[in-house]
């Protein structure tokens, strides 16, 4: 039995019959891209230059960095209906997180009050290889700002999105801070295992503070590697969050890496402010809760970073303790598998990663 016999509401619609339909590549303009690029020769969206990718780790170039976690595009129309038809290759469902955060997009419209609010999911059907297509009706035919969320795992190589033959289509508002907040991290920076893409941490911040941002976490792969510092540093930022305890092999390893990284950045963007995150894992130790010893000493590891730029004068850098991002009633309902944080945990990790965000970005 399946479940859409039962319950029409969670039918998947692949094959849009709707006429009057007009067919746009969202590279094209106005559509406006944020947090992905598109690679020519491949034919398909990255989220860095495949030739820096190379030179990273096999994980980063082999493909990770085909990932579209964190991209978007962004418009402005008045249709009343808005579908959309991916070209992409589906990997292996990924058994703790949603196919609708791993393959899905999502869509967010900007309401009269200028808040950014979740309307619909582009939900992708079961056994999808290739991409998928899907539609939905809008309530209003009013002119709004929409945003499409791209998947935090599947690889694009087209996005077309359709609207009615009579809409309106323009360039959106832009962001209130262009500047993009760049993250590099793991798979929880990524976005694993979100249930959509607009529910990682990083898209809530940007929702709230109205600033672009980049994705640049690596699922296993993000080990510090003066490559990618060098990378990162030639970007035109507004705020630099470095969060890659998790893929480091040892303590060792992250003591090697964790501050020159920091120093690579902070050479090219000396007033850019930065905010260094330890992992945020937690479990449990009879009735209390408890952090792993070994993330004891990684914190201690990433806090000593943070203290040498203060003890050097440096004004722009902020540390936050990740054993404190789940913190509060229903602590232990944050994860999916005491690692990799559920909706609820991405959205505590927004709210206290987004507060010093806020502070950094005002000052």
């Amino acid at each position: 039995m399946r479940i859409e016999d039962i319950d029409k509401n969670l039918v998947v619609e692949t094959t849009i019959t709707e006429p009057d339909l007009v067919w746009l590549d969202v590279r094209e303009a106005p559509f406006v891209l944020y947090g992905v690029r598109y690679d020519e020769a491949q034919g398909r969206f990255v989220r860095m230059p495949q030739e820096v990718a190379n030179e990273i780790s096999a994980g980063v170039s082999g493909g990770l960095n085909r990932c579209t976690a964190g991209g978007r595009v962004r418009f402005r129309t008045n249709s009343r209906y808005i579908a959309i038809k991916a070209v992409m290759k589906n990997g292996a469902p990924m058994v703790h997180m949603p196919l609708t955060g791993q393959s899905g997009f999502d869509l967010y419209r900007v309401d009269k009050k200028g808040k950014d609010t979740y309307y619909r999911t582009f939900v992708p059907p079961r056994g999808m290889s290739e991409g998928y297509a899907s539609a939905h009706w809008l309530e209003s035919g009013d002119v709004y700002d929409y945003t499409i969320n791209f998947p935090l795992y599947d690889g694009v190589k087209e996005l077309y999105v359709a609207l009615k033959k009579e809409a309106l289509l323009e360039a959106p508002t832009p962001y209130a801070i262009e500047k993009p907040v760049v993250y590099y991290g793991s798979s929880i920076t990524q976005g694993g295992c979100a249930s959509r893409p607009g529910n990682a941490y990083q898209a809530i911040i940007s929702r709230k503070l109205g600033v672009d941002h980049i994705n640049l976490g690596f699922s296993g792969s993000a080990k510090g590697e003066i490559k990618m510092a060098e990378y990162i540093a030639t970007l035109d930022m507004s705020a630099f969050v470095l969060d890659y305890d998790h893929n480091t092999n040892n303590e060792e390893h992250l003591a090697a890496t964790h501050e020159p990284f920091f120093k690579v950045i902070r050479a090219a963007h000396p007033d850019l402010p930065i905010v260094i995150v330890s992992a945020p894992n937690v479990l449990l130790k009879g009735d209390e809760r408890f952090s792993y010893g070994r993330f004891t000493a990684r914190r201690a590891i990433i806090r000593r970073t943070y203290e040498n730029a203060l003890l050097a004068g440096d004004n722009k850098v902020w540390f936050i303790d990740g054993a404190q991002l789940f913190k509060g009633e229903d602590w232990d309902a944050c994860t999916v598998d005491g690692t990799h944080p559920n909706d609820l945990g991405f959205q505590r990790m927004a709210v206290r990663i987004g507060r010093d965000l806020k502070k950094a970005l005002q000052q």
